[in-house]
């Protein structure tokens, strides 16, 4: 009898996510869900520029004088990357280790120089 609810109390306090067999993968998924969350407004907005080429009034001085092949452009080189960016970080945090978080790096690094030159040569 104390054998069994020795097993039961111990039954109770494992498995599920939080404990230590918890799956890579399920936090991978609920990490990228809450990226997705914080991303949600960005991303609409980014879309929102992209597809209205009369929002580029609303920035004053030098980005009403770029084209607006460049502006829609970057917006939707931005909103690209706001989409991936719940990926990227659910299979980072699944697969974690220093080759992934290495990649991820590259892939942010890239983005950001893309960015960069994008906005020298159509915005700035």
């Amino acid at each position: 009898m104390l054998m069994a609810s020795q097993q039961q109390r111990d039954g109770e306090h494992s498995g599920g996510v939080m404990s230590g067999g918890g799956s890579p993968t399920l936090w991978g998924v609920l990490s990228g869900l809450v990226v997705a969350a914080f991303i949600a407004v960005p991303l609409s907005a980014a879309v929102s520029f992209a597809t209205h080429p009369g929002t580029q009034q609303l920035f004053g001085g030098r980005l009403e004088e770029a084209t607006t092949g460049g502006y829609q452009a970057f917006w939707w080189i931005v909103a690209i990357f706001l989409v991936a960016l719940p990926v990227l970080v659910g299979w980072g945090v699944a697969r974690l280790s220093g080759r992934t978080l290495a990649i991820i790096g590259a892939i942010i690094a890239l983005f950001i120089i893309a960015v960069l030159i994008m906005g020298q040569m159509f915005v700035f």
